[in-house]
């Protein structure tokens, strides 16, 4: 398969990226960091991320980095994106550390869980429902390079949306305390 920009595939792409967007700025809203929403993800309009994201774009059913790291073994878009949001816990990793993952800020938890959720939403469009985000999770948790008490705290947080639904659980004062139960428990060394 030959991997060409096209207007249709800038269009496309810019599509997915303004409705996932939006998806995260409403999500954000609703757990109280409107800013990050408004800013969530705006790398993606750099040429790095922006033009290898069009020429790998397929329908917009899931992200054009997957198709690139399945064509070429890595993506150059995904390295800058991660390095460049504080939302993505790739962010946070430090192969050199002690800690090589340290607890990522609430902030960027909320904003990271924002994103989850919205990008499942885009994704899966109207199949999307409560129980998706931790069939996912479950799927990729064990590769996943996350601070312990992290990886708990999302196991736990998808958990409640799979039983209770995302309305009940996506609200700030429900998931900074469940951060605060996670992340103030005995702290785990990687």
């Amino acid at each position: 398969m030959e991997y060409k920009i096209t207007l249709r595939k800038i269009l496309g792409h810019l599509h997915v990226v303004s409705k996932h967007r939006f998806k995260v700025f409403c999500l954000c809203c609703k757990v109280g960091i409107p800013w990050r929403g408004l800013v969530h993800d705006l790398s993606k309009y750099s040429p790095t991320e922006f033009w290898e994201s069009v020429r790998y774009f397929e329908q917009g059913k899931y992200s054009p980095i997957r198709t690139c790291k399945e064509v070429n073994g890595y993506s150059y878009a995904w390295i800058h994106h991660k390095n460049s949001n504080k939302h993505h816990y790739e962010y946070w990793y430090d192969y050199s550390a002690k800690i090589k993952s340290p607890v990522i800020p609430l902030d960027y938890f909320l904003e990271m869980i924002c994103d989850s959720f919205a990008a499942g939403m885009t994704y899966q469009g109207k199949d999307w429902n409560q129980h998706y985000q931790l069939k996912y999770w479950q799927k990729g948790k064990d590769k996943s390079r996350i601070h312990p008490q992290m990886r708990d705290l999302l196991e736990r947080l998808y958990i409640e949306v799979d039983e209770k639904g995302l309305d009940k659980v996506l609200k700030r004062k429900v998931l900074k305390d469940l951060y605060n139960e996670y992340i103030n428990a005995p702290k785990l060394e990687k």
